[in-house]
Parts: structure tokens; sequence; C-alpha cells
């Protein structure tokens, strides 16, 4: 799937509902092959959806990993936030928390 799209995927979502004390479904990743599921929840606006793009690792066996043979996805405030008013502020003024939350959650279909 991601081979389809050259340079494959490197792009930050807004998650709809989010709010900071409040957990949002952010993502789905299901394994069809294996049954996998992993669901990631967090109290951050965005999700980065990154798909190993200029990988290449040796791995157990010799075996290498290629572009687009893993994904990531990093839960987070927008990139660039300080540049656009609109966009919730990541900035942390001193005497202030900052509370960052991320909830993985994992099951077999």
């Amino acid at each position: 799937m991601f081979s389809k799209l050259a340079a494959g995927y490197d792009i930050n979502y807004a998650i709809d509902g989010s709010a900071e004390q409040k957990l949002t479904k952010a993502a789905i990743v299901h394994d069809k092959k294996s049954g996998r599921v992993m669901e990631i929840s967090t109290n951050q606006p965005g999700v980065q959806f990154y798909t190993s793009n200029t990988l290449y690792q040796k791995g157990k066996g010799g075996f290498t990993y290629k572009p687009h043979a893993a994904l990531c996805l990093e839960t987070q405030g927008f990139p660039d936030s300080v540049n656009h008013p609109s966009f919730p502020s990541q900035i942390v003024n001193p005497g202030e928390s900052y509370k960052h939350y991320m909830l993985f959650k994992f099951s077999n279909l």
C-alpha cells in the first residue's frame, strides 16, 4: 500500500475532538494477516504519520528492511504552530505544566 506513493507518507493529521485533558482516539492499525490491532489515543491535536521512507536497516538473520517496511504514528501538536495563530499553541511558559498523554491499546481479532 505505501509503495503506491513513491515518496511514502510524512504528514500530520488533525484529530477531531482532541482536548488537552481528554484522550481522543487518534488511529487504529490492523494487520489482516495476523489479526493484530493497535489503537492509539492522545490528548494532542495531531498525529504524524510516517512510513519509514528512507529505511535501509539490517535485521535479524541478515534480513534487510527497506523503505515502507514500517510505519510510525507520533502524537503531537501541529508542526509550525508558532507561526499560525489559529493552531493550538505549543508554547509552555515558566510555571506552566506540559502534559502529553498517549495510550496504546493492543488486541487481536
